[in-house]
């Protein structure tokens, strides 16, 4: 099992090539990679490499393949959630997933950033924000959540949008910059 590595959680500078995040991410890359080539049916097996890939794994979550995260620890997902093909998740940061979430293809949630200025990139420093997506939300294909994102309950997300502010609970939102268009009616 990972061991547990947080960069940042609050926009702090780190620095991303150190010997230890270098090799935790090594390590969940390769079990990532062992993820990606099982077939579909082999649902035990499965679920036996995200829960030693992810900080914590709630009862009926589904992944689809491909799937592929930079230290897993930090992820921790609710029950009853759905992810179909492609998610990346970038977890320098804290990443929390509420109950009954569904992920469509090819979405994004990246807590990880770098800085403007380029004398600091070019030292390869880095900084991370946690990222929150409360109960029974719903992520269109091709969205991107930004560090420092509360996605509040019941909400959904456009696809296509990019999501760089904290979103309510209750609203359909959508663009880029993602914004609430209206509220959800139960």
């Amino acid at each position: 099992m990972n061991k547990k590595v947080i960069c940042s959680s609050d926009g702090e500078l780190y620095d991303a090539g150190t010997e230890e995040l270098l090799e935790a991410r090594s390590s969940c890359k390769d079990l990532c990679y062992e993820y990606n080539l099982l077939k579909p049916s082999m649902l035990v097996e499965q679920r036996r490499i995200l829960d030693k890939i992810l900080g914590s794994l709630g009862e009926n979550a589904v992944i689809t393949a491909p799937f592929w995260c930079d230290y897993g620890t930090n992820i921790h997902i609710g029950k009853n959630f759905y992810a179909t093909h492609n998610l990346v998740i970038l977890d320098a940061a804290p990443v929390n997933i509420g109950d009954n979430v569904f992920i469509a293809p090819n979405c994004v949630i990246s807590t990880a950033a770098h800085p403007i200025e380029k004398e600091k990139r070019d030292k390869g420093l880095e900084t991370a924000r946690k990222i929150t997506i409360g109960n029974s939300v719903w992520i269109g294909a091709g969205a991107i959540i930004l560090g420092g994102v509360t996605i509040g309950d019941g909400t959904v997300i456009g696809a296509g949008s990019v999501v760089n502010r904290s979103i309510p609970s209750n609203v359909v939102a959508v663009g880029n910059p993602c914004r609430p268009i209206r509220s959800v009616e139960n």
